[in-house]
């Protein structure tokens, strides 16, 4: 309990000319006005009343004046301090942080206690290091042997078909997948006390769809089949050309011994095909839109998404394929685009 007439006549004086203060910080002439209520008698309850705080925060800011004067109420805890490593110690860890990567805080942590003797709390370390410029991250997946007058050559090659093609042709982009039924964890918004879970399924089974799609309309061809080969390569270009009222199709598709197998060719050399194929660059998978396909179906239909059995999840991903997305191009038309550039491994530093 916080008794009354605590305050000597120059503390009031200088309290009530701090609440008055049109200049001051709200926040510090609220804490002034509270000190002086709580010297003229009234409860911590009934400031807090006053100043829609609660009690807690009254008596905490009583304690601050009661042990610092009008200092205590001007700290509003998050001033920071002084490093407790001089400059060559914080340069020293920057090289070593810079050469390591450590995976782990708690490395750096053991690292400066081993070396300097300094001992950092978990918090303390993260501010230490956002200090000195670094932050935790993951690292880019990149396809190895990757080659930048490759990638150059291949998009200026699109563009200039896709500049000089008649109105009767139409580029596609091929690609297979295989989505498992299982639930994919990833991170969420959730009230900070509650645990959190998705439910695995137990099976293994999964879909192997071959697939097809149409930047300049959103149309996809979607191909289940029981196991992708240069068959069922084939039985899709057929349903495309089937389906297709284009004179020319050019079909986008990475260099998978199926898209190059024999019977293929043979079957594209036939007269009357419409396919012309273009295998892309080795290691270009960002160079193959479909891809970016592959991951918008798994982030609206297997993201922390538990379907019971796999007939209902192998619907809900062939609905999402074959019709929410033709259905909606206008939403996802931006998530799915022919806007390539070249990934220059000069750019990175490969870690692994």
């Amino acid at each position: 309990m916080v008794r009354g007439g605590f305050l000597s006549a120059n503390e009031r004086r200088a309290l009530i000319q701090l609440a008055r203060d049109g200049l001051a910080e709200s926040r510090l002439t609220r804490r002034a006005n509270a000190i002086i209520l709580l010297d003229k008698g009234w409860s911590c309850t009934e400031v807090a009343e006053a100043l829609l705080f609660d009690d807690d925060t009254v008596r905490s800011w009583f304690r601050a004046y009661e042990k610092d004067g009008v200092e205590g109420l001007c700290n509003f805890g998050h001033e920071g301090s002084s490093c407790r490593l001089n400059e060559e110690q914080q340069a020293a860890l920057k090289a070593w942080v810079s050469e390591r990567l450590p995976r782990s805080t708690n490395l750096v942590g053991a690292w400066l206690e081993k070396t300097y003797g300094v001992c950092y709390s978990h918090a303390a370390l993260i501010a230490l290091l956002h200090r000195l410029g670094f932050e935790y991250r993951k690292p880019q997946a990149m396809p190895r042997g990757l080659d930048d007058a490759t990638q150059q050559a291949q998009i200026r090659g699109y563009e200039n078909l896709v500049n000089t093609m008649g109105l009767d042709e139409a580029v596609m982009f091929l690609d297979a997948a295989h989505p498992t039924h299982q639930v994919k964890p990833v991170g969420c918004w959730a009230p900070k006390d509650v645990a959190i879970a998705v439910e695995q399924t137990t099976g293994r089974d999964r879909l192997n769809i071959h697939g097809a799609i149409n930047l300049e309309s959103g149309q996809t061809h979607m191909l289940v089949v029981d196991k992708v080969n240069a068959e069922s390569f084939i039985k899709l270009l057929s349903e495309i050309e089937s389906m297709t009222a284009m004179r020319v199709i050019h079909a986008f598709v990475d260099r998978a011994s199926y898209h190059r197998a024999d019977i293929v060719k043979e079957w594209l050399a036939k007269a009357g095909r419409k396919i012309v194929l273009h295998l892309l660059p080795p290691y270009c998978p960002h160079l193959n839109p479909i891809e970016r396909l592959w991951g918008l179906m798994h982030k609206n239909v297997t993201h922390n998404r538990d379907y019971k059995t796999f007939s209902e999840f192998r619907r809900e991903v062939l609905k999402f394929l074959r019709q929410t997305v033709p259905k909606n191009w206008k939403r996802y038309c931006d998530r799915i685009t022919d806007n390539f550039r070249v990934i220059h491994r000069a750019d990175f530093r490969v870690v692994a």
